[in-house]
């Protein structure tokens, strides 16, 4: 896995290296434990299968709110690590499942807008975002309108949004 530390060395490749192949298209999915996460990624990957592209799994640990003191911030921010990493851990059995292509894992601390943005300006093979929606019934638009907000001004590449009532049937006819 690569954390926002070793992300900006790792993603630093030549110029031939970095040459896009036609058809060929790296989807970043941005996931978390919601089943929206699983839809998005599942559509990522059959995209990914049906074009010979390949897929990254980016999870964002935001900082622990609770600050007053640092051991027990320290505490906190362990398990919010490793919970990313069982996270990751899970879908790669359904990527591999999906696609039998290994994902490339990226787990980043911070404020999650700006992680994504970073990660995105660090990795330059990257052609799509790839997020899924809330089901519309639910309230939480917080991932979904920051990006529509802030990133779509600064995002070098397409953001597809993937709604999370999408069956596996509807998106194996889609891709």
């Amino acid at each position: 896995m690569t954390d926002s530390t070793e992300g900006a060395k790792s993603h630093k490749k030549s110029v031939t290296a970095s040459l896009h192949v036609p058809g060929r298209v790296k989807f970043l999915v941005c996931v978390d434990r919601r089943q929206q996460s699983r839809v998005a990624v599942r559509y990522a990957c059959m995209r990914a299968r049906n074009t010979g592209g390949s897929v990254s799994l980016l999870h964002v640990v935001e900082p622990p709110e609770f600050q007053h003191w640092a051991a027990v911030g320290d505490v906190m921010e362990g398990e919010m690590r490793e919970e990313a990493e069982h996270l990751l851990e899970d879908l790669v059995r359904d990527v591999n499942e999906w696609t039998d292509v290994m994902p490339e894992l990226i787990v980043r601390e911070g404020d999650l807008g700006n992680e994504i943005l970073s990660h995105v300006a660090d990795d330059k093979d990257i052609d799509v975002l790839v997020i899924g929606a809330v089901a519309p019934d639910s309230q939480d638009f917080s991932l979904l309108t920051f990006l529509a907000g802030k990133l779509l001004g600064h995002l070098a590449v397409p953001l597809v949004v993937v709604p999370a009532n999408l069956s596996d049937e509807q998106i194996a006819n889609m891709t």
